[in-house]
C-alpha cells in the first residue's frame, strides 16, 4: 500500500507547471491567476505562465519567456521546426532556471518529434542535471512516446537510475524511497554488517601482534594455535560480512532496476473497448493485466483458448493485453468512409434467415462483447515491445521468445513464463476480485 503511494510520488510533476486539456501545447501560467486541472486528457508541453489579456506579450523586446511562449504556440500549430528555433533562442537570452528548464524540455520534445533521439536525450540530460527536471515528467508525457521507444531513452533511464553529476540524483532518490518501503530492513542489516566488520577489524589489529609473538616463541609468548584461531575467526568474519554487504548492494541495484521497469510499465498506454486511451497506472486496483507477447498465430491461439474460461477470468479481473512481435513496424492503414458500418450491418441476421442462424449470430455477438470486456489493445507497440524485451533480459530469457506476464492489482509483476499461459491454472491461482486476498493485493 505504501509502495503504491510512493509510486505516485515518483510520477508527480513539479509544482511549477500545469497541463491544459485543450491544446497540445499549454501556455505559461501567471502567479496572479493560476488554473489547476485535475486529470487532463491530452497532456501538453511544460510551461511557465499563461497569455495575459493585455498586450504585454506583443512587446518588441525579445525575452526568454516570450520565446518559449511563441515556441509553444508554434508547436501547437504543428510548426515544429519553427518552435525549435524559438526554444534555442530562449536558451541564448540568459533565461532564469525555470525558463531554461521549460526551453530545454520543449526543445527535447521537438527533437523527439523530428526523430532526433540523441539531441532529445542531450536536452533532457541537461534539464535533469542542472534544472531539477523530474524524470517522471519524461515518463508521463505522450509527446515523448516516440522517444521512449528509442535506445537513447533506455540509456538515459539507466543513467538516471544510477545517478551522477551528469544527470543528477533526483530519480535515484525517488527509487530508493520506494525500495526502502519494499525492503525496510536493508538499512538495519547494513548497519550491523558495518558494525560487526569494524569490531572484527579492531580485534584483528590487536591479534596480529600477538600472533607474531606466538610465532617467535618465548616464555611470555601466547599460545600459537589459540592466537591463530582468533585471527582466522576475525578475518573470516570480515570476509563474510563484506560479502553480505556487497550482496545486499547488488540486490538493491536489481530492485531499483525492477522498480524502474515497473514505473515504465505503468506509463504504457492501452486502448479500452470504449476506444478510450488510458495508461496502465490508471487501471491499478481494478484489473489484473495478462500480457501475451509473441508471434501473431501463437497469441491468437492463446486468446481463443481463453474464451473457454472467459467468465472465471472476468471474475478475477483478468485483462488480456496481446503484443505481437514486429507489429510496431507494420504501418497502420486508416479506415475511412462507411466500410465499418456496412460490415456491422452484414453481420446481423436478415429477416428471412432461419431461427438457428439467428441464434448462432446472437451467441457470436455475446461472445464478442465478452471478449471486448476483458481485452485491451496496446497503443505505441514499440514502447511495449521494448519493455518486454528488457523484462526478458532481466529474467534470463532470450529477447523475442513467446512469453506471458501476469501483473498484480497494484501493477507489479506477479509472475511470468515462456510460451502461453495455462488458463485453468490461472483461474485456480488468482482469487476472485471480491475475495480477501484480492484486497491485500491493492
Amino acid at each position: 500500500m505504501a509502495a503504491c503511494a510512493l509510486n505516485q510520488r515518483l510520477i508527480c510533476f513539479s509544482n511549477s507547471y500545469s497541463r491544459t486539456p485543450t491544446n497540445p501545447c499549454s501556455t505559461w501560467l501567471p502567479r496572479t491567476k493560476t488554473i489547476v486541472f485535475s486529470i487532463p486528457q491530452n497532456k501538453g508541453r511544460l510551461s511557465l505562465t499563461s497569455w495575459t489579456s493585455q498586450s504585454s506579450s506583443e512587446a518588441n523586446t525579445q525575452t526568454a519567456e516570450s520565446c518559449v511562449s511563441l515556441g509553444l504556440s508554434l508547436f501547437s500549430k504543428g510548426r515544429v521546426k519553427d518552435a525549435l528555433v524559438q526554444f534555442e533562442t530562449a536558451l541564448d537570452l540568459d533565461p532564469t532556471p525555470r525558463e531554461a528548464q521549460a526551453a530545454l524540455y520543449n526543445k527535447a520534445c521537438c527533437h523527439a518529434y523530428l526523430r532526433e533521439g540523441k539531441k532529445a536525450a542531450d536536452c533532457l540530460r541537461t534539464a535533469l542535471a542542472e534544472y531539477n527536471l523530474k524524470f517522471g515528467t519524461i515518463l508521463n508525457d505522450p509527446d515523448l512516446a516516440s522517444f521512449r521507444a528509442l535506445p537513447e531513452f533506455k540509456e538515459l533511464q539507466e543513467e538516471a537510475r544510477l545517478g551522477g553529476e551528469d544527470i543528477g540524483y533526483g530519480f535515484r532518490r525517488d527509487l530508493k524511497l520506494i525500495s526502502e518501503v519494499q525492503a525496510p530492513f536493508r538499512g538495519v542489516r547494513r548497519f550491523f554488517y558495518v558494525a560487526f566488520s569494524a569490531a572484527a577489524g579492531i580485534s584483528l589489529l590487536f591479534t596480529i601482534p600477538r600472533l607474531f609473538r606466538a610465532i617467535k616463541g618465548g616464555g611470555d609468548a601466547p599460545d600459537l594455535w589459540e592466537t591463530a584461531g582468533n585471527a582466522a575467526i576475525n578475518l573470516g568474519g570480515i570476509i563474510v560480512l563484506v560479502a553480505l554487504f556487497l550482496w545486499d548492494n547488488k540486490k538493491e541495484e536489481e530492485q531499483l532496476a525492477q522498480i524502474t521497469r515497473d514505473e515504465t510499465l505503468s506509463r504504457l498506454p492501452l486502448r479500452l473497448s470504449t476506444n478510450r486511451v488510458v495508461e496502465l497506472v490508471q487501471l491499478r486496483d481494478t484489473v489484473r493485466p495478462v500480457i501475451l507477447a509473441g508471434e501473431k498465430e501463437i497469441v491468437s491461439l492463446a486468446m481463443q483458448k481463453a474464451e473457454s474460461s472467459c467468465t472465471e477470468l472476468l471474475r478475477r479481473g483478468v485483462l488480456l493485453v496481446p503484443v505481437i512481435w514486429g507489429e510496431s513496424r507494420v504501418p497502420e492503414v486508416e479506415k475511412k468512409g462507411f466500410g465499418g458500418r456496412q460490415k456491422a450491418a452484414a453481420s446481423l441476421p436478415s429477416i428471412g434467415e432461419d431461427f438457428e442462424k439467428r441464434t448462432q449470430s446472437v451467441i457470436a455477438k455475446s461472445k464478442l462483447k465478452a471478449e471486448i470486456r476483458f481485452r485491451a489493445e496496446v497503443v505505441s507497440p514499440a514502447e511495449w515491445e521494448r519493455w518486454i524485451r528488457d523484462q526478458q533480459k532481466s529474467e534470463g530469457v532470450a529477447p523475442g521468445e513467446d512469453v506471458y506476464i501476469i501483473l498484480r492489482l497494484d501493477g507489479r509483476v506477479r509472475r511470468s513464463g515462456k510460451g502461453m499461459p495455462d488458463w485453468l491454472q490461472i483461474v485456480n491461482e488468482l482469487p476472485p476480485m471480491e475475495a480477501f486476498l484480492s484486497k491485500l493485493e491493492r
